[in-house]
């Protein structure tokens, strides 16, 4: 038998003998024990109010199981940060990271320069605690800084000339430089800590014009307009793609609400069905926050309208999604699954190239991708599926619509007025067929008492 050294338990828990036999334990289980202490303590800390920030790490599994994985998760054209570099097929990448580094660096001066890479090299250990350590393993802190100090001074002057119009600037062909590169910047693979990007804005002697073109960047991204009296989120943000999800969704955190709304049992309609029982879309009025979903009925009472901020869905849309849900998966992330649940209350509307097509004519979604079935392929079988949203998200909304479902009085007008008056020609000839029963029953009535004619003609 192979010598074990054997530990008795009293030298775990802390108490003697008490003259009674003890069980004994192996060290390979007191290692275990010891292990479970540590990672218990870890998780119990994560269960406060104040969450550290998630760190930078691979998509999870149920993801990377995806058919369209690399699609939608690997870069196009450029790595940024430790989980990519290195691969042969993003050398162009790196060529393009140098010249754009090499223009940052320009920008600030020989002296600032140095100092920059200084500063990193400095930062180097808090750096490396933003990602997980399975990515960051294989590399020495000189390697690990000299690649965050390139890719953080690329990313930064590659922004700046984005939204300044100066990317000819270059000597770069166009099309490496736009479409495929602004998505590569989204991706959970490929992001680097937003602390690395406010260091070099820090020291590079123009961080204001700098943090004011990252603030303009994510509005094109998002399609929101820039507005310098709005507050944004005041904790920094973890790194490009975490910003980007809170211009999506707003500062404000979606609570769950309360039973009241819980209630009756409701069932996801889609946009025929909705339109059918007399409920419109309305493009949301205060803003375009993805959050910004609610239900009304005219005068309290009939039609009723479903709220929804603008959505433009294009070639980017899907990855762009798909990121942020992976995102909002993450272990360490805890969040409201803000996106998620918006995406999963989308793809109950959308069901059919008719519901695109209804949402296009509302103003609610605009379609630069191509025809309508795609947008409807896009949200049913690409965006819409392997992730978990929260059930709570709005429940209120789904209860209004439930409770104008379940007034049968209502539903049946909306179902008489959509079957018989769904088009003008209908509507006209109905008023047609009122203007003649009118015409008829003013001529009877004349016919019968003749003497308020003759009275009509004196």
């Amino acid at each position: 038998m192979d010598d074990q050294h054997i530990v008795p338990i009293d030298e775990i828990s802390g108490e003697g003998s008490s003259g009674h036999d003890q069980p004994a334990i192996t060290m390979e289980m007191e290692q275990r024990f010891s292990k479970l202490l540590d990672e218990g303590g870890k998780m119990g800390a994560a269960l406060g109010t104040d969450h550290p920030p998630a760190k930078i790490q691979k998509v999870r599994v149920l993801l990377r199981d995806h058919k369209h994985f690399v699609k939608y998760f690997e870069p196009i054209l450029v790595s940024l940060g430790p989980i990519h570099h290195g691969k042969p097929k993003y050398q162009l990448g790196e060529k393009h990271k140098l010249i754009l580094a090499y223009a940052f660096v320009q920008g600030c001066g020989c002296g600032e320069s140095k100092k920059l890479l200084y500063m990193v090299k400095k930062e180097i250990k808090q750096l490396r605690e933003c990602f997980e350590e399975e990515v960051t393993e294989k590399y020495d802190d000189e390697t690990l800084a000299w690649m965050l100090f390139v890719d953080g001074c690329a990313l930064l002057q590659y922004i700046f000339f984005a939204t300044n119009d100066k990317l000819k600037e270059l000597n770069m062909k166009i099309d490496c430089v736009t479409f495929p590169l602004v998505q590569d910047l989204f991706l959970l693979e490929n992001q680097v800590p937003y602390g690395l990007l406010k260091l070099l804005m820090r020291y590079s002697g123009k961080e204001a014009e700098l943090s004011e073109s990252i603030e303009r960047f994510i509005g094109i991204i998002a399609y929101q307009p820039t507005n310098p009296q709005q507050k944004h989120e005041q904790r920094d943000p973890t790194h490009l793609l975490d910003l980007l999800r809170t211009r999506l969704l707003g500062n404000r955190v979606q609570k769950e609400e309360e039973s009241k709304a819980s209630s009756p049992d409701q069932s996801y309609r889609n946009v025929q069905e909705l339109k059918s029982a007399g409920i419109q879309l309305k493009r949301s009025k205060n803003n375009s926050y993805l959050r910004n979903i609610s239900f009304t009925r005219k005068f309290g009472f009939y039609p009723g309208y479903l709220w929804l901020p603008p959505i433009t869905v294009d070639e980017s849309t899907g990855t762009k999604f798909k990121n942020l849900i992976a995102y909002e998966m993450c272990p360490d992330f805890f969040n409201d699954f803000g996106i998620s649940s918006y995406i999963y209350f989308l793809d109950s509307l959308i069901d059919e190239v008719n519901d695109v097509k209804d949402m296009r004519k509302a103003h609610v979604l605009h379609n630069f991708l191509g025809s309508d079935q795609e947008v409807a392929d896009l949200f049913n079988k690409i965006i819409g599926t392997d992730f978990v949203p929260n059930t709570g998200a709005y429940k209120d909304v789904k209860f209004q619509i439930q409770k104008y479902y379940e007034n049968s009085w209502m539903t049946w007008m909306s179902l008489f007025l959509h079957d018989h008056f769904n088009s003008p020609w209908t509507i006209l000839a109905f008023l047609g067929v009122l203007l003649g029963l009118a015409l008829t029953a003013a001529q009877t009535w004349l016919a019968i008492f003749p003497h308020l004619r003759d009275n009509a003609k004196k």
